[in-house]
C-alpha cells in the first residue's frame, strides 16, 4: 500500500473472522491510524489478526469533532482507516460526517469492499434483487416506526431493515398491521455465525415462527419484505403520484415523467399522460 494521506473506509467481519479480506487487513497494518466505532470491541478483531496500529474511538456522539482532528492528521500525511464494530461503516453506522468533511477538505476517501449483512442477507433470501431500497432501523417508539411503514405500504421493491432483538416483535406486528400478514417476507439471524438462520414465509408465518422460538429473538436481525405488487389495472400508487408531483415543481413534466419512469421502471408516456390529466 502506497503511503498517501487518504481515508481508508475497510469492512470487518460481520460474524466469521475469516470474512475479512487480506487488503482490509494490510491497510489496517499500515495506515498510521485506525478510527474505530470503539475501541475495545474492535480491539479484539485487531489482535486476533496481529494487528498494532493506534487506534481513535469515533462513534456517533463524537464524530463531528474528531472529524477536525483527523483532517488536522490528514493534513500532517497521515493515513487513516474508519470501520464499525461490524460490517461496512456508513451502513447504518457512524462515518457519514467524517467521510463528507474528509471530502471537502479536499484529501481522498478509499473504500474497500466487504462484508455487509443486507446484501449478504439479500442474495440468499430469494426475494427480488433487481430493485431494492435499505431503510436501516426503524424508529424505536411506536408512532415513528407507524409512520415510516406507512410511507412504505405501496412501495413495490424489496424493502431491507435492520432490527434489535428487544424490538423484533414490536417490529414483526407492525409490518402485518400496515403490508398484510400475507405480504411475503425473509428474517435473516446471525449471518456468518453459528447459529445462521433464514425465516421465510409471510409476515404471520415469521412472526409465530419467532414468537414460538425465544432464540429467533436474539442476535443480529436483518428484515426483508417483498415490494407490493404493481397494479395490473395501469393504476400508479399514491407513492409514484407523490414522486411525479415533486419533481414536476422542479423540472418541465415530460422531464419529470423519465425520471419517475426510470425510479419506478413505468412507461414514461403513461406518466406524462397521467401528469397531464393532473395539470401538474
Amino acid at each position: 500500500m502506497d503511503h498517501v494521506a487518504a481515508l481508508y473506509v475497510v469492512p470487518t467481519p460481520i460474524g466469521n473472522l475469516a470474512d475479512i479480506t487480506p487488503r482490509a487487513i494490510e491497510v489496517l497494518k499500515q495506515v498510521d491510524l485506525i478510527a474505530c466505532e470503539d475501541t475495545r470491541h474492535s480491539g479484539k478483531l485487531l489482535n486476533h489478526f496481529g494487528i498494532e496500529t493506534r487506534t481513535m474511538a469515533v462513534h456517533d456522539h463524537n464524530e463531528r469533532n474528531r472529524a477536525a482532528s483527523i483532517i488536522a492528521k490528514l493534513e500532517q500525511g497521515e493515513s487513516i482507516a474508519l470501520i464499525s464494530d461490524a460490517g461496512t461503516p456508513l451502513i447504518s453506522d457512524p462515518g457519514y460526517h467524517l467521510v463528507s468533511q474528509v471530502r471537502e477538505a479536499g484529501f481522498a476517501v478509499i473504500p474497500l469492499p466487504g462484508a455487509c449483512a443486507a446484501i449478504t442477507a439479500l442474495s440468499a433470501s430469494g426475494l427480488p434483487s433487481d430493485r431494492f431500497s435499505f431503510e436501516g432501523f426503524l424508529p424505536a417508539k411506536e408512532k415513528g416506526r407507524s409512520d415510516r411503514l406507512s410511507a412504505l405500504v405501496d412501495a413495490t421493491r424489496t424493502l431491507i431493515f435492520y432490527e434489535s432483538p428487544h424490538r423484533i416483535l414490536p417490529s414483526l406486528n407492525s409490518m402485518a398491521q400496515h403490508f398484510g400478514e400475507d405480504r411475503l417476507m425473509v428474517m435473516a439471524r446471525e449471518i456468518t455465525k453459528t447459529f445462521e438462520t433464514f425465516l421465510s414465509g409471510t409476515i404471520a408465518q415469521v412472526i409465530e415462527k419467532v414468537e414460538s422460538d425465544a432464540n429467533q429473538q436474539k442476535g443480529e436481525i436483518v428484515l426483508m419484505i417483498k415490494g407490493a405488487e404493481v397494479k395490473e389495472d395501469g393504476e400508479l400508487s399514491p407513492e409514484v403520484i407523490s414522486t411525479l408531483t415533486l419533481l414536476s415543481k422542479e423540472l418541465p413534466l415530460k422531464k419529470a415523467a423519465a425520471i419517475t419512469a426510470q425510479i419506478y421502471g413505468l412507461k414514461k408516456n403513461a406518466l406524462y399522460k397521467t401528469g397531464l390529466e393532473l395539470d401538474l
